[in-house]
């Protein structure tokens, strides 16, 4: 509860009166078109069912991100959630930007925290809050901003 997140399975953060104190940021490294019948992904497990464009997203399961996370599990890139493509992967997952077309290489990414809750992120990977914000590698930047809340970045 300390990071905002619920510790229980069916009352959410937000239910609880919690806000989110730490925030998993990252960045768009990529961005790509992915035509009909094309994939992406470890095992190409992903394949485009129409035309749209793909983000590549700088975390991976090395940095703690939930290595079983489904395609579809949010992510918030420049405020607007869209859907996880693909399987993560060691360094890098990927986005479908199809509603977000201001999104560019550099654009801004919450993988939890600010704006999307670890809880959400966890019940798409089948597992806690907890898990998740205990799980981070010791390669992701922490920074503590000037009201105490704890900023992740990759």
């Amino acid at each position: 509860m300390l990071y905002g997140a619920s510790p229980f399975l069916y009352d959410t953060a937000q239910m609880l009166g919690l806000k989110p104190v730490m925030t998993l940021r990252s960045q768009l490294i990529g961005v790509q078109d992915l035509d009909i019948d094309e994939s992406v992904g470890y095992g190409a497990t992903y394949t485009a069912t129409r035309p749209h464009r793909i983000g590549v997203v700088a975390c991976g399961y090395a940095d703690g991100y939930p290595r079983l996370a489904p395609a579809g599990t949010p992510v918030l890139v420049c405020g607007k959630i869209v859907p996880m493509a693909g399987r993560v992967s060691m360094d890098m997952l990927t986005v479908d930007l199809t509603d977000v077309p201001e999104a560019q290489v550099g654009s801004p990414v919450v993988l939890w925290g600010e704006g999307l809750p670890v809880d959400d992120v966890a019940t798409a990977a089948s597992t806690v809050g907890y898990e998740l914000l205990c799980a981070l590698a010791p390669r992701v930047t922490t920074v503590v901003s000037s009201v105490g809340t704890v900023d992740l970045e990759l």
